[in-house]
């Protein structure tokens, strides 16, 4: 029983000294022999037995954090050996020697220059912009407005752009905008607003088009609201017939994790996604009667296809496809296999990328590779029997939004790779994607701004929306 008290005591007390506002502890640490890992001698399986269980494998705390005794080699060597008995860290003097420790340091600061590659200050100073593979110029299609969320392609060109201010705007070919009236009453507060838009896949024949909002209510004088999915058609540049064939169950007072994105899939079905709320503790786990932290299935029309995964349990939410979710802001098919592919936002590390299966439990918050925002631990597990592991997820945290796949022959050299927007960091991400696995990524525009939207048009383009202000690109490769 002496390794696992000896590993919780050890990530507990290195965590108190590197780091603000943790509880005094004064372990006693006794040194236990190790076997040397090839990759980073023994530092690494220190760092695992030691820090890992605390610290996640990915050093999850130390990025993104403000050290409190610093983050330099020697900081890192002064902290571990001598301990700050003050803030609640002993000396670990008599657990490591001196090279053991300076190995220790290297390996955390080693590890950290992942964190590194995102970080980018200068704005870009031209349009085009060299890839490893493609040379790509991006078009302004229309600048104005904050937050440009979604984007549909209607079939005489024009552009339809929800923003999350409330407001659905048509943008023409020679980029004149377009108020749409009809739109439902809609909080725009926080994360939530005027969210998804999608048309319907004949909608050359009936119009009808697809919206995705934040729905509120009063109860008891508070302000409460859901993800609501309103179906309705476009006459003219006015919305008509509007109804809501979805509404999220229970209404939450947050104004966080509304999820919101929108697919329909090659089966003909309508796919949504709709995020916990911000309260994991209930939601994403929970089958009855909740439709939080879940992945919905619903007919075009809002009835429930009778094959749904959970319909002959009369107390799960008829529409739930999957679950376990935490904030699911992308969401695309796969045009080589028809496979739905979603990604959501992680808390602090973790973010995923999901091959979304019927009746699946993706773990959250059970299972995750994040930590909590103030950088304790949510939980010590990376996995669990029953519960689903990522194709792929992202310490640090990008902050996902917008997932489209890249038509290889319009962009040569990227056929189907996964293009995924990044709102923390500002960029787009390419993914190379090989039996389901990611197996390279490149990171595409750098500082170009908060990338919320990712789409393909009907003719093969990329689009991309950006916020803040709120500009919509086209991305045209270059010869």
């Amino acid at each position: 029983m002496l390794k696992p008290i000896i590993t919780v005591i050890s990530a507990v007390a290195i965590s108190a000294a590197l780091y603000q506002n943790q509880q005094e502890t004064k372990p006693t640490i006794t040194p236990i022999k190790l076997q040397e890992n090839k990759n980073f001698g023994q530092a690494a399986l220190h760092y695992k037995t030691y820090c890992g269980g605390c610290h996640g494998e990915n050093l999850n705390t130390f990025i993104d954090r403000k050290w409190k005794y610093g983050n330099t080699r020697a900081d890192i060597f002064k902290a571990i050996k001598n301990g700050y008995p003050d803030g609640g860290m002993p000396s670990f003097a008599a657990a490591f020697k001196d090279h053991e420790i300076y190995n220790l340091a290297d390996y955390i600061l080693d590890r950290l220059k992942n964190a590194d590659k995102y970080a980018v200050s200068t704005k870009p100073k031209s349009n085009v912009f060299k890839t490893e593979k493609l040379t790509i110029r991006l078009d302004t299609i229309y600048a104005g407005g904050q937050s440009p969320w979604a984007i549909a392609f209607l079939p005489d060109g024009d552009l339809l752009v929800t923003y999350k201010e409330a407001s659905l705007k048509r943008i023409s070919k020679n980029k004149i905008a377009t108020e749409i009236s009809g739109l439902p009453e809609i909080l725009s507060e926080g994360q939530g607003g005027l969210m998804d838009i999608l048309l319907h896949p004949e909608f050359e024949k009936n119009q009808t088009l697809y919206l995705s909002y934040n729905k509120f209510k009063k109860v008891d004088g508070k302000t409460v609201s859901t993800t609501a999915i309103m179906m309705a058609k476009l006459s003219g540049n006015q919305l008509t017939e509007q109804k809501d064939i979805f509404v999220a169950e229970p209404y939450q007072s947050t104004r966080r994790h509304y999820g919101a994105r929108m697919i329909f899939a090659n089966d003909g079905y309508l796919y949504f996604s709709v995020g916990e709320r911000g309260d994991h503790e209930k939601n994403p786990q929970s089958l009855d009667n909740n439709s939080l932290g879940k992945i919905h299935r619903i007919n075009a029309d809002g009835s429930i296809p009778k094959d749904n995964p959970f319909l002959s349990d009369k107390k799960v939410v008829p529409s739930t496809y999957s679950y376990g979710h935490r904030n699911p802001q992308g969401l695309a098919v796969n045009p080589k296999n028809g496979q739905i592919i979603s990604h959501e936002h992680g808390p602090r590390g973790g973010d995923e990328l999901n091959l979304i299966l019927p009746k699946k439990n993706y773990g959250w918050p059970v299972i995750s590779y994040g930590i909590n925002y103030n950088g304790t631990i949510l939980t010590n597990r990376t996995a669990k029997e029953g519960m689903e592991q990522p194709l792929h997820y992202w310490v640090p945290s990008i902050a996902p939004s917008g997932l489209a796949f890249a038509n290889g022959n319009i962009y040569k050299g990227w056929d189907n790779n996964v293009m995924i927007g990044s709102l923390k960091y500002s960029y787009l991400n390419r993914c190379e994607l090989v039996n389901n696995k990611v197996v390279k990524e490149e990171l595409l525009f750098q500082n170009i701004g908060r990338v919320r939207e990712v789409r393909t048009s009907p003719d093969g383009y990329l689009y991309m929306t950006v916020e803040n202000p709120g500009i919509i690109y086209k991305l045209v490769p270059v010869n």
